[in-house]
């Protein structure tokens, strides 16, 4: 899942430098669903907390359960999704099982639309959020992004990874948009609740009376791309390693392509209550760990995604 709020932002979603234009590997198709009621665990298989040598950092009731319950959209390829077998998989699950053994739990991903994630970290759903959430100030401080209004506590983010925000079309008919102002008479399609959807409105807002931009906001990218795909809309947007992961595996490559370059690069973080400073202080320890051991590197060369990479783990670097 930029602009108000993240990629993935609260009110929208949409993940130090920019992020260069990343190879996506892999040959998984695009599957998934939205609703909050399936859940499915992904981590360290049966890791024992005392062979794990961050295990005393967690608070006890967590290491007690040896499960970290996991708000997230499992339907944003490649950072997670559902492959064929129904399994969750994808970059946020991969790094997530590299954490549980570092921690000795295990991270069980539960599936809830975007929206929601931080509404379930208040409502204590979940013990953290991991979806490719943009790390910002607002989220960090409870901030509505559209009213400036103050809408609850706010929470805190561990950093892991940085992207930005693309634009794609149908292949071979890019309808001359190579930036955001070519949208201006045009008709883009994305995920509610994101940075693409903020950066959409913002856009909308510049256009003359007579070249309109229409906006059509849909519960999850892979519905965006299906409308995109049958000719219902000009362009889709992204967090760019969900748009090139599409344009590489959709159709076998021949349904869509990028457009210009990505914009707004920002930090992906995993959202923890600010109730819950042990929790984050451990995550971080985690994340840290892995980086350091090569598994995080390891995990970003699988998914084709080496160039957002980060070499330390930060608390609520987003601005």
């Amino acid at each position: 899942m930029t602009a108000s709020t993240t990629r993935r932002t609260t009110a929208a979603r949409s993940r130090t430098a920019a992020v260069g234009a990343i190879a996506v590997a892999g040959a998984l198709l695009l599957t998934g669903c939205g609703d909050q009621t399936d859940s499915s665990g992904s981590g360290s298989d049966n890791t024992s907390t005392v062979a794990a040598p961050l295990a005393d950092k967690l608070p006890a009731s967590i290491r007690d359960k040896g499960v970290i319950k996991v708000g997230s959209d499992i339907a944003y390829a490649p950072v997670e999704f559902k492959d064929d077998s129904g399994k969750v998989v994808g970059i946020d699950p991969d790094l997530a099982a590299a954490m549980g053994k570092q921690l000795g739990v295990t991270f069980e991903f539960e599936n809830g639309t975007f929206d929601t994630l931080i509404t379930g970290l208040r409502s204590k759903r979940y013990d953290i959020a991991m979806s490719a959430m943009t790390d910002t100030k607002d989220r960090q401080e409870g901030i509505d992004s559209e009213t400036g209004k103050k809408v609850g506590e706010g929470v805190d983010f561990v950093d892991y990874f940085t992207a930005g925000v693309s634009i794609y079309t149908k292949k071979g008919d890019d309808q001359g948009i190579t930036t955001w102002s070519d949208l201006c008479g045009k008709k883009i399609v994305l995920q509610r609740g994101t940075v693409s959807e903020d950066l959409a409105k913002a856009e909308a807002e510049k256009c003359p009376k007579d070249k309109k931009l229409s906006i059509e906001a849909f519960d999850n990218d892979q519905q965006a791309q299906t409308r995109l795909r049958a000719g219902g809309a000009d362009a889709g947007s992204s967090d760019f390693p969900v748009a090139a992961y599409a344009v590489k595996t959709s159709g076998g490559g021949n349904d869509f392509q990028l457009v210009g370059e990505q914009v707004e690069a920002a930090p992906y973080g995993i959202a923890v209550s600010k109730e819950n400073a042990e929790l984050r202080d451990a995550v971080k320890a985690a994340l840290d760990a892995v980086i350091a051991n090569g598994e995080y590197q390891k995990v970003l060369e699988k998914w084709g995604v080496t160039e957002g990479a980060v070499t330390e783990a930060t608390i609520n670097g987003g601005k």
